[in-house]
């Protein structure tokens, strides 16, 4: 009942579109044969760009069957011009006939995966990127469900999971997220002064806290510079280095053995990114990025001096005053007041001419 509907459906469709194009061919006897002979000409110019264009053309139902009625009042010799063969057309009948004959079947196999489960095996394989396929399985046993280790292998495969992850250990983002509290990052960024000296700068920072220690400025960073400065950070630190285990550095020829020397004597294990992975050490690459936004590329740089002047300040500014993110707003060395509802009067105080700005809440 259903195929015959379809059929019905297909074939007043059809006589529609016939009887359109007749009316369309009777409106083609009012008009003149230049305009005709001309229309022609202009539309195979049409046919032959496209031909060009188009590999494959890919032509609907109606335009086959209206094309396959048209074809046999031509002569052989102009059906070798269409974009169809005799053979094509003859497949197109062909198909007509299939598709006539075929009633919809019952695909066999096992029912689709509900969604529900597709939906817990991917959330436990987000959240335990450890566990393998069948850990899963069990795990969803555990709640009551049977699942198929195979088909859970199935789920995790085609989203894009590995259904039997390495125990090597944990991500660098895990890693970084976890030891968070232990962690140093230092970094070399540079910048040019007025005369185009190009200046070095040397600065750390504390992962947990966000804290930055800007340990200097220099045109020249030897390695004897490099390890002095590294004695001062743990001089600056005092009673909290014992708070530190990783120092993580990039692989610049200007850490040298001296160097490292400085933080193992400490018990605090120096880790080195991979070349060319700024995203290893993205903490310390983004401060390097918020001193140059907010600071640097708005500042002309005299020289040394006046360099590490200015890096003084935002280091008190960035320390103090600006919110992080990461510490819900706050600053490193600055909680969250409480809030208030009652009104308050706010003062601002300006450094390096107004290019910062701190406000504070008048007592």
């Amino acid at each position: 009942m259903v195929r015959l509907r379809q059929d019905r459906r297909v074939a007043l469709r059809l006589l529609y579109l016939i009887v359109l194009r007749a009316f369309g061919w009777i409106a083609l006897l009012t008009r003149s044969q230049a305009s005709k002979d001309a229309e022609i000409l202009v539309l195979r110019h049409q046919v032959a760009v496209l031909r060009r264009q188009v590999a494959v053309p890919r032509p609907s139902w109606a335009d086959r069957a209206i094309i396959s009625a048209l074809a046999r009042l031509l002569s052989r010799r102009r059906r070798c011009h269409l974009f169809v063969t005799p053979r094509t057309l003859l497949r197109w009948r062909a198909d007509l006939v299939k598709r006539r004959w075929t009633y919809p079947k019952h695909v066999p196999g096992r029912p689709p995966i509900r969604p529900t489960i597709r939906a817990l095996v991917l959330r436990l394989a987000a959240e335990n990127p450890d566990w393998g396929y069948r850990r899963i399985a069990g795990q969803i046993a555990g709640l009551g469900r049977k699942v198929s280790p195979a088909t859970v292998w199935a789920i995790l495969k085609r989203a894009g999971f590995d259904p039997a992850p390495r125990r090597g250990g944990p991500t660098w983002a895990q890693f970084l997220k976890t030891q968070a509290s232990g962690i140093l990052a230092c970094d070399f960024f540079s910048v040019e002064t007025v005369m185009l000296t190009r200046l070095y700068c040397f600065a750390v920072v504390e992962h947990a806290s966000r804290r930055v220690h800007v340990l200097g400025v220099t045109a020249n960073p030897t390695a004897g510079w490099v390890a002095q400065q590294a004695r001062n950070l743990i001089l600056d630190l005092g009673d909290r280095i014992g708070d530190f285990r990783f120092l993580i550095r990039d692989r610049d020829s200007k850490f040298t053995a001296l160097f490292d020397e400085v933080f193992t004597t400490e018990g605090i294990r120096v880790l080195l990114t991979a070349p060319q992975a700024p995203r290893m050490n993205a903490i310390t690459e983004r401060w390097v990025g918020s001193v140059r936004r907010e600071l640097l590329d708005r500042i002309l740089i005299m020289n040394e001096r006046h360099l590490r002047k200015v890096l003084a300040e935002y280091e008190t500014y960035f320390n103090r005053h600006r919110p992080h993110r990461s510490l819900k707003q706050a600053s490193p060395l600055q909680a969250l007041p409480e809030s208030v509802d009652a009104d308050i009067e706010v003062s601002r105080r300006d450094r390096l001419g107004g290019l910062l700005h701190e406000y504070a809440q008048v007592a």
